[in-house]
């Protein structure tokens, strides 16, 4: 064994590449030199590459102590130099996997990574994609590419799918403690895989018996989400002209010890897995003439959310006498969930694009956004002031945050707060409090 990736693997001699250096691939680099492997942090952005190589973190969930210390220890180091591939015994793909426009799955990062991967490709080594994407990519996008290196799978290479499982913001279950699931192409590779993973987590490690059983896997798992999402979504509509708060009735369902599981409304659905993930599989199934109705029509309840919410706020504000056109509005919380900094896919940002373009003035306020920048324009965080707040005419949560933000101070001050996400479920005095 000695001498061999196993080997190498399982002494924890083996060299690990993580390519990408994002939401996934930052924490996994971490964990991976936490257990002792020597890391290499591959990414395009000469930005993030300096700011690793200085141990400086930009990602949440990684402690900025431990990154530092890695670094300094000589178990992390970052480049953009892709010829240093050569040198990684394994090596995991953590690049992005978006959408485009028309909802159609965006593999170029995929193919130019596994293009990169192929001109270096040598024996011995272990490739693992993370990122998420539809049943086949890795055996019919990935594996092609790398057998261009001449090599054979399974024998001189390794190939495996192991989905991402990261929940930014989680506090309770971490890269580390989160079970994961690989499956090779071969039984050698999910074997290797296996190891790899079995070393870095404290987690129990899974075997399918495929890449694409575990691709299904991780789409299985948001599309579940996406669609109970839109269901509680199209709850919260009917609830809301049933005069019935949805929030005590979903509280209330919550105490069924069985069958029922709570998930909860807002003003749309973000992040870098529900909201695209689903897609991938809809896209795929059109290649076996099937039409996933049930994914489709839950992403169009979701896509729907910013304009429901939207009409809300009009209405709210024409209680007051008040047009949506030119009313000063406080958005609270631009983050796609409460407590991180993460903007990807937020739906808050489509609540802001369209309440411009109903010509509303719009300021946000988000204790872990300070500033950002959408369809080409900036945004600065307000500071949360007496005289700021009592010229707002309205505000509306659409991030939950529970740190940073004193709502005491800012019911106080404005006519009311639509509050989207029930952050304000413990605030007695209810007067200038509308929940969704």
């Amino acid at each position: 064994m000695a001498g061999t990736l196993y080997g190498k693997i399982q002494e924890k001699k083996a060299i690990v590449g993580v390519m990408g250096l994002g939401y996934v691939g930052l924490p996994l680099a971490v964990e991976k030199a936490r257990a002792g492997y020597k890391v290499i942090g591959f990414d395009i952005q000469q930005k993030r590459v300096n700011l690793i190589n200085k141990g400086i973190n930009y990602i949440g969930d990684v402690n900025d102590a431990e990154l530092k210390k890695f670094v300094n220890e000589g178990l992390i180091t970052a480049t953009t130099n892709f010829d240093k591939l050569k040198d990684c015994d394994v090596i995991s793909i953590c690049v992005p996997t978006p959408l485009d426009k028309f909802k159609q799955p965006d593999l170029s990062y995929i193919i130019k990574t596994s293009e990169d991967i192929s001109k270096r490709l040598r024996k011995g080594q272990l490739i693992i994609l993370e990122s998420t994407t539809y049943p086949g990519t890795t055996e019919e996008i990935v594996l092609p590419i790398l057998k261009k290196s001449g090599l054979e799978i399974g024998k001189d290479f390794y190939l495996a799918f192991s989905p991402e499982r990261v929940d930014p913001g989680n506090n309770r279950f971490k890269t580390r403690n989160t079970p994961k699931v690989v499956g090779g192409v071969t039984e050698e590779c999910t074997r290797h895989a296996k190891a790899l993973y079995e070393n870095v987590l404290e987690a129990p490690v899974f075997s399918v018996s495929s890449p694409r059983t575990a691709e299904m896997t991780k789409i299985l798992e948001n599309t579940f989400r996406l669609i109970n999402i839109a269901l509680v979504q199209e709850m919260t509509k009917v609830a809301e002209k049933m005069d019935v708060n949805i929030w005590e009735v979903i509280e209330a369902a919550s105490t069924k010890p069985f069958g029922y599981m709570p998930f909860y409304p807002g003003p749309g659905i973000g992040g870098h897995c529900i909201p695209i993930d689903p897609f991938y599989l809809a896209f795929k199934a059109k290649e076996f003439d099937l039409h996933l109705m049930l994914v489709e029509v839950a992403g169009q309840i979701a896509d729907d959310m910013p304009y429901y919410v939207i009409q809300r706020l009009s209405d709210i504000l024409n209680d007051y006498k008040k047009p949506l056109n030119g009313s000063k509005i406080l958005v609270l919380g631009v983050a796609y969930k409460g407590n991180i900094e993460d903007l990807r896919e937020s739906p808050a940002l489509k609540v802001i694009e369209i309440l411009e373009k109903k010509k509303a003035e719009i300021y946000y306020f988000d204790p872990f956004v300070p500033y950002f920048e959408h369809n080409g324009r900036k945004y600065e965080s307000i500071d949360l002031n007496d005289d700021i707040l009592k010229e707002m005419d309205g505000a509306i949560i659409t991030a939950g945050h529970t740190i940073g933000v004193d709502y005491k101070k800012i019911i106080k001050n404005v006519p009311f707060v639509f509050d989207t996400k029930n952050i304000l479920k413990d605030i007695k005095d209810r007067n200038k409090i509308i929940v969704l």
